[in-house]
């Protein structure tokens, strides 16, 4: 993620002058934690949960489990990610239900956190696993808020309770008792309970309460959102708080916990640029553990947080199984054996290839995909320059094709291929390119699903990939025919013995990389040509 890119960074730096010691001596282990101390410091993290962080890391660090281990560098890396995860809350936290429907769930936090997209992203979220959510418009001081959550409902296709217009001008309005004169807004509390009310009557499972916030911490801020707490008695309060918002977010999360308290944590805008020091110190700070993140503006850029995945994250040892995951929710597996029956006979199409594109894009953004992947931080650059769009001018050019064009490229001739260009917006150079890459990928397809190993311009020769060749030329290989007996006996000998092993890319920092078929950081021919094929 964006926010922890420079802790990674540094991190990574840190890891490196490790690499290569057969043994750590309390100097290494000293100057490595003062490393650790610096990057923690400089990411906004809270003093505390640095001191106690880089404490047990040093502490452990010089213990037994290190000094007798094979790799004392991969060992230290190791702790470093058992540590964060600690810090991080442990174990993954999920939401707890109510025994008796609706489930309560009050948002709280400050003005300008996100609260509003962040109740469309939660309802849409829980929609889609099988509930019915019902938003709440309890925030009616903040101008237009109401509006922006009728809004965000609509685009989550879930119910709101909205009684109130709330604040419609351009100032803020004050309470319904009213001060410094300004306009009186309604009143929240009241409309809380109405809905939970009106939710049990409609017979909605769960109940999403978008409260107010504030510009800043302040006493009629937590007052109001205590009573609506007393009113409606929920069975969690999510603190939603912004992830860029660096050392402040341990002073309004202690404001926010003595004076409403909340059962979980919600982090948003982990996809900005900024140093990420929130999420690291809100939850060892509280006491409460991260339920979710928000990963991005649309509102499906959303997941639940693992405290394990994220360390991973943060060391560039990558998120697998949350790539996997979005794979699962966002790919049809029938259409997909379709797909690869297809690869077998010959008959992918481009037909084919642009609903292969299609349900691809469901998955979100390509960079982020490519950054969960273990090492991705080390071709930052490359990844930053990754222009997505070639993704929707490529679903364009084929678009414009015919239904016969597309089930038959070999239709597609010069005429064929300007009336496409003109009608995609694109150039016939770039058609033509399209074609290309289509049939070598096409090829490569079904290479693979005959169970051989694809040979990919830039990505060299394969671990393991047997080269063809005919039993003739094969026969010929199986010995020496050196005329020297010492020399012809060494290199049978050897040949007996198979090709040596070839040395595994380690993961991210070392970690894995002495285990068999581990795989590391792509490099830069292979991004490169994956670029190539997907546009660039």
């Amino acid at each position: 993620m964006a926010t922890f890119g420079n802790l990674s960074d540094r991190l990574s730096e840190t890891f490196k002058n490790l690499r290569g010691k057969g043994k750590l001596s309390p100097a290494d282990v000293d100057g490595t934690v003062r490393e650790i101390r610096r990057a923690l410091l400089d990411a906004d993290v809270a003093l505390d949960v640095v001191k106690e962080f880089t404490g047990k890391v040093r502490e452990r660090a010089l213990s037994d489990e290190v000094s007798k281990a094979l790799n004392p560098s991969q060992q230290v890396v190791q702790i470093v990610n058992d540590e964060l995860v600690a810090i991080l809350g442990g174990e993954a936290r999920r939401i707890q239900f109510a025994k008796t429907a609706p489930t309560i769930i009050m948002l709280a936090g400050l003005q300008g956190a996100g609260k509003t997209t962040l109740a469309g992203k939660l309802a849409k979220w829980l929609a889609g696993q099988n509930h019915t959510p019902l938003l709440v418009a309890a925030d009616l001081q903040r101008p237009n808020a109401v509006n922006q959550l009728q809004v965000v409902a609509q685009q989550a296709g879930v119910a709101i309770y909205a009684p109130e217009p709330g604040n419609t001008g351009g100032e803020e309005a004050a309470p319904s008792r009213g001060f410094f004169g300004g306009p009186k807004a309604g009143d929240p509390v009241k409309v809380a309970k109405d809905a939970v009310k009106f939710a049990k009557d409609k017979q909605y499972d769960i109940v999403i309460v978008d409260t107010a916030g504030r510009l800043g911490v302040d006493a009629e801020l937590m007052k109001q959102a205590a009573d609506i707490r007393k009113a409606i008695d929920p069975d969690e309060v999510f603190f939603v708080i912004d992830a860029m918002i660096g050392q402040d977010a341990v002073a309004t999360a202690k404001a926010f916990q003595a004076g409403v308290d909340f059962t979980a944590v919600v982090l948003t805008k982990l996809d900005g640029d900024a140093r990420g020091g929130a999420a690291l110190s809100v939850a060892s700070v509280t006491g409460r553990p991260i339920i979710f993140a928000s990963t991005g503006e649309s509102l499906d850029d959303f997941e639940p947080f693992y405290p394990d995945r994220m360390a991973s994250r943060i060391l560039d040892l990558g998120d697998i199984l949350t790539l996997i995951e979005q794979a699962q929710k966002n790919f049809d597996e029938e259409e997909s054996m379709k797909i690869a029956e297809k690869f077998a006979t010959d008959s992918f199409t481009l037909e084919d290839f642009l609903a292969q594109m299609q349900q691809l894009k469901k998955m979100g953004s390509m960079k982020a995909m490519l950054g969960m992947l273990p090492g991705a931080k080390g071709m930052r650059e490359q990844l930053d320059n990754f222009d997505e769009s070639e993704i929707t001018r490529t679903e364009a050019i084929i678009q414009s094709m015919t239904l016969a064009e597309r089930r038959t490229p070999k239709l597609l001739n010069g005429s064929r291929r300007v009336r496409i260009a003109r009608g995609s917006g694109t150039t016939v150079t770039e058609v033509n390119a399209l074609v290309n890459r289509f049939d070598q990928a096409a090829k490569m397809m079904k290479t693979v699903a005959k169970g051989g190993v694809p040979n990919i311009p830039g990505m060299g020769p394969i671990p393991g990939q047997k080269f063809g060749g005919n039993k003739q030329q094969q026969s010929k290989k199986k010995g020496s025919k050196s005329g020297n007996p010492a020399k012809r006996a060494a290199e049978n000998a050897a040949l007996a013995a198979g090709p040596a092993p070839t040395a595994a890319k380690g993961s991210g920092f070392g970690l894995g990389g002495g285990k068999p078929g581990a795989t590391g950081a792509p490099s830069e021919e292979e991004l490169a040509s994956l670029q190539k094929f997907l546009g660039r």
